[in-house]
């Protein structure tokens, strides 16, 4: 099945929540580093992942990201089909 945009937004946002390599997040999210490149820019732009560096460049969801994942979770779950 398909994912939607917002969904792989969602599942970006929650992990990157304590700071994680681009790396990390393909693998996690199950995306290739083609497609993961515009989300993290988008992400970035609107002010809900943040870059910084320790030894590397890593990628961690703002307080304003944790607050849109967590909206998008509660609309998902509120929206989902009953079994």
């Amino acid at each position: 099945m398909r994912r939607d945009k917002d969904e792989v937004i969602a599942e970006i946002l929650n992990i990157c929540t304590k700071g994680v390599s681009k790396t990390h997040i393909v693998y996690q999210a199950n995306l290739n580093f083609g497609t993961v490149d515009p989300y993290l820019k988008i992400l970035i732009k609107n002010n809900l992942i943040e870059i910084y560096t320790d030894k590397h460049i890593r990628y961690r969801t703002t307080e304003r990201g944790i607050n849109l994942m967590k909206s998008i979770n509660q609309l998902q779950n509120n929206l989902s089909e009953p079994v």
